[in-house]
């Protein structure tokens, strides 16, 4: 695009949500809020009342006798495979069968005239178990030998003799906490039967060639004959990346059995307990350090609550090892990770993807040294950070490392050493608010680990007067993915992106997509929209070129198109080219390059490049109660060229909220028996609007350039930021310290509710 060409909507400017208008009008559809053909009918699922048992007799005669009730659907029911498992190991049944291992697990599912009449068939069910022994967290299934559900990892590098051989060690535990992805829009699937072996999902998911695939399975049809479409999701965050396969296959299924439209949408305490949450994890480490602060080496042992099955724990896991490092270079290292088999829901994808859980045993970890040795924890910080050359556990190469500047330019705006040593002054008056103040980096692989995953389709159509047509395997969660890859069309053809039509995503037009995670939207799906304007431009210029005998170079496309000293409009051009055939349509695809991975030596360079952040967050805490509130948070985040920067910007701020929920408040239960007891609003309590912080202040890096070739040098954003109120979590800890004179770490586990906060207090006064 010549630079004296301004685009409506072109790459690197602030433009709107596509669809905000929509969303905050109500006027936006979502799944539940398409039209329903004349006969639909209503499912819903039967769960298991125990923990772990085997089924002795299960009568659903009440059930299928129930008022409105059509079709009770079991395993006996499924012409395919009884699985929905994402990863080939065949451990995850549509319907239990004859073991239930954990308690709400699906046993079976009820089809009627609506939704409230099959839930309350659900009940009706009388079924016997004899119940079997448990476990429900990780160390209690390690302990009791139930084994892991997935291959672990083991990362290593360097020499451990260091550990022996360093000045000074330090070991610990650090538990942290699951969390519930409680988007707004909960799971739903709803199937319309078409002819013969057809049939149309629509669904809210960030995965549709999964469930393509997953509802094939189950209904023993190749996959060209499954349809999945998605318009938009009401949130996600890895939460529907693959929980949404029990929806879909059930409302297929009884779809083709019934001939008949059917959608299924569980309610909020039921979504709870049937989808798997963010892993909680507890972390064994052990550190060797010097007097200066400089770590030596680093070993430590990650034990997740996986659940039942491994769902998308291995490469969780594998991704918390990824991160166990954060920003820091540790010269030797021993890292091993242990996804735990309990009798709970499958736990599963959620923003960061494993990778906070480790972060934040790093960030513990220099905590640890900073009050050990009576130093500010940034001195630590600043005095680990890798430089440029230096290896990670897993032996790629760090070459682009700007957490230097971002901290000075932080350390100015936030003023945190002034600050820093203001709170100090207050807490040295004693009194009963306790204050605390910290500056913590984060450093984020981008790529799916999972290296074939690193490829996307896009599909362009030109009509013939002038409109364009964009679809992309990419979801949209309300992230604004679809924005920023109609930004990219936009500039490239140099056009208005008025003129672009955004299209909802469906297995019709991109096949095999990638599911939209790994904060790797924009990227892949991006660079293959790109390829498609590349090729429609080839052909438009040389089209251009030919009907006029002029160079292609004095060819140029856009809102005017030049072709030598003749000028036409866009529209009209397009139109002449339509009737001279030429191929106003092209279908892009990019993979990303240089990627690698090899998981049985643990080497590799899973990574394409690393996203930096950094946020700054003071806390004041009321030592009569525990509870406390976030004065101020800082925050300035790299994004590379930014796309959109007030769309990114809104990223960084829902991630920081989101992150900060996970610390603090958002705490997950079961009881003895295995129940979920935090399974609602009412119970489970994510940060409300009042819980932001006082002051809140966000800025991108705008000096930020990606060094390697992605979508007009930008980075990803969607889950980077999430880390950042890892300060809000050590603020908290440095207001407790501030009872025992700072002499040594609280360690407080995650969440930080206010109950923990306050036990720790008590423990060290």
């Amino acid at each position: 695009m010549k630079q004296d060409v301004i685009v409506k909507g072109a790459a690197h400017t602030s433009i709107i949500h596509d669809s905000a208008i929509k969303h905050v009008t109500g006027q936006a559809d979502y799944t539940d809020d398409l039209m329903m053909p004349e006969g639909t009918l209503h499912g819903y699922l039967g769960l298991s009342t125990v923990a772990h048992g085997r089924i002795l007799s299960m009568d659903l005669d009440a059930v299928r006798k129930a008022p409105g009730v059509h079709l009770v659907l079991t395993a006996e029911d499924i012409p395919g495979v009884n699985d929905i498992s994402p990863n080939g190991l065949h451990d995850d049944p549509v319907f239990a069968t004859p073991e239930v291992q954990f308690l709400g697990q699906p046993i079976f599912a009820v089809i009627a005239e609506t939704r409230d009449l099959a839930r309350r068939a659900c009940k009706l069910a009388r079924v016997e178990y004899e119940e079997l022994p448990f476990s429900l967290d990780a160390i209690a299934a390690r302990d009791a030998g139930l084994g892991y559900v997935t291959k672990p990892l083991k990362l290593a590098r360097g020499d451990m003799a260091e550990m022996g051989t360093a000045p000074r060690r330090l070991e610990g535990r650090l538990t942290v906490g699951g969390q519930e992805h409680f988007y707004l829009e909960s799971q739903i699937a709803f199937a319309i039967p078409g002819e013969d072996d057809e049939v149309i999902v629509n669904t809210s998911t960030q995965h549709p060639s999964e469930v393509q695939h997953m509802v094939a399975h189950v209904l023993d049809v190749p996959s060209n004959a499954v349809v999945v479409n998605v318009r938009r999701m009401g949130g996600g965050f890895g939460g529907k990346e693959s929980q949404m396969n029990i929806f879909c296959v059930t409302a297929a299924l009884a779809a083709k059995k019934l001939k008949r439209a059917v959608k299924i949408r569980p309610d909020r305490d039921d979504d709870f307990q049937i989808t798997g949450k963010r892993h909680d994890f507890v972390i064994d480490y052990r550190c060797g350090y010097d007097e200066t602060g400089k770590i030596h080496a680093v070993d430590a042992d990650f034990y997740a609550r996986c659940g039942f099955s491994a769902d998308l724990s291995g490469p969780v896991t594998d991704r918390a090892l990824f991160h166990a490092d954060n920003a820091y270079y540790y010269p030797a290292v021993e890292l091993r990770s242990h996804p735990m088999k309990t009798n709970t829901v499958s736990n599963t994808a959620f923003r960061g993807f494993g990778g906070p859980q480790g972060v934040i045993m790093a960030e513990r970890i220099v905590e640890d040294i900073a009050y050990a040795l009576g130093r500010d924890p940034l001195e630590i910080r600043k005095a680990n950070l890798y430089q440029n050359g230096q290896l990670t556990p897993y032996h790629q190469e760090v070459e682009d490392q700007i957490l230097p500047r971002i901290f000075e330019e932080l350390e100015a705006s936030s003023d945190y050493h002034a600050r820093r040593r203001a709170v100090l002054d207050w807490n040295a008056r004693g009194g009963t608010i306790r204050k605390g103040i910290a500056l913590t980096p984060v450093k984020f692989g981008i790529s799916f680990t999972a290296t074939w995953y690193n490829q996307a389709g896009a599909l362009i159509h030109i009509y013939s007067d002038g409109s364009i047509h964009l679809n992309h395997g990419g979801t949209e969660m309300g992230q604004g993915l679809n924005t920023k890859v109609a930004q990219v069309v936009a500039e490239a053809l140099s056009v208005s992106i008025d003129r672009i039509k955004i299209t909802k995503t469906t297995t019709e037009k991109v096949p095999n997509t990638s599911a939209t995670a790994a904060s790797s939207g924009s990227d892949l799906n991006g660079m293959a929209a790109l390829d498609a304007c590349e090729q429609l431009l080839a052909r438009l210029k040389a089209f251009a070129a030919e009907a006029k005998q002029v160079d292609p170079e004095f060819v140029t496309i856009g809102e005017t198109v030049r072709i030598g000293d003749e000028e036409i409009p866009f529209q009209d051009f397009i139109n002449t080219a339509y009737i001279a055939r030429v191929q106003l349509s092209a279908a892009g695809f990019y993979k990303t390059p240089k990627i690698h991975w090899n998981r049985d030596t643990g080497c590799g360079r899973p990574f394409y490049y690393y996203a930096y952040g950094a946020a700054c967050a003071e806390v004041s805490v009321d030592t009569l109660t525990g509870e406390y509130v976030v004065e101020r948070a800082d925050v300035l985040h790299d994004v590379g060229r930014s796309l959109n920067p007030a769309l990114d910007k809104g990223q960084v701020e829902g991630a920081f909220i989101q992150g900060m929920g996970w610390l603090t408040s958002e705490e997950l239960w079961w009881d003895q028996k295995g129940r979920l007891r935090t399974h609602a609003p009412s119970t489970y309590k994510i940060p409300l609007a009042s819980d932001r912080p006082k002051v809140f202040n966000v800025a991108l890096a705008d000096w930020s350039v990606n060094r390697e070739n992605t979508i007009k040098r930008s980075k990803a954003v969607g889950e980077p930021p999430f880390m950042l109120p890892i300060s809000v979590f050590q603020a908290l800890n440095m207001a407790v310290a501030s009872f025992n004179g700072y002499r040594e770490n609280p360690r407080i586990d995650a969440p930080a509710t206010p109950e923990r906060v306050l036990m720790a207090i008590e423990r060290l006064r």
